[in-house]
């Protein structure tokens, strides 16, 4: 069975957080990816950034359902997602739209499994890390590419 090690891309483009959004944009596009990794200061990875964290950035704003009861109100959707989503929209830079749950595999993950946590997290691009080093990127294209080679 293949694993990480046997698809990922080991020439890694990342980014910072403090990098323009405009800037992010380019560097996705001209490089033909859907992601990268997203470094902190010191280098370590912090999360990763899509383009669909760029898309979400141009959406309607979704103002929460409220249910008016005996004068009190109740939120059918959560305060903190609406929050989040305004951040995001009005980020100007890479650390105010990244995705900071970092889903990573390893090296030995088998595809099989790669596969199910893109699917079951709705993620795109997967850093591949050896304890705190990145070591390579999987993404959609890399599962794809395994399929037909």
């Amino acid at each position: 069975m293949l694993q990480a090690k046997d698809i990922m891309t080991r020439e890694v483009i990342t980014v910072n957080e403090d990098l323009p959004v405009k800037e992010l944009a380019r560097i996705l596009s001209e490089n033909r990816i859907s992601g990268a990794p997203v470094l902190d200061e010191q280098g370590k990875v912090v999360g990763v950034v899509t383009e669909s964290d760029l898309i979400d950035q141009n959406k309607k704003v979704h103002i929460p359902t409220v249910v008016a009861i005996l004068d009190s109100f109740i939120f059918l959707e959560s305060p903190e997602k609406m929050e989040k989503d305004l951040r995001k929209m009005a980020g100007t830079r890479v650390g105010n739209i990244f995705t900071r749950e970092l889903i990573a595999v390893t090296p030995d993950t088998p595809l099989d499994e790669i596969a199910t946590l893109m699917s079951e997290k709705g993620v795109h691009t997967l850093p591949v890390m050896e304890g705190e080093n990145l070591v390579g990127v999987i993404g959609k294209s890399d599962i794809i590419r395994s399929i037909y080679s």
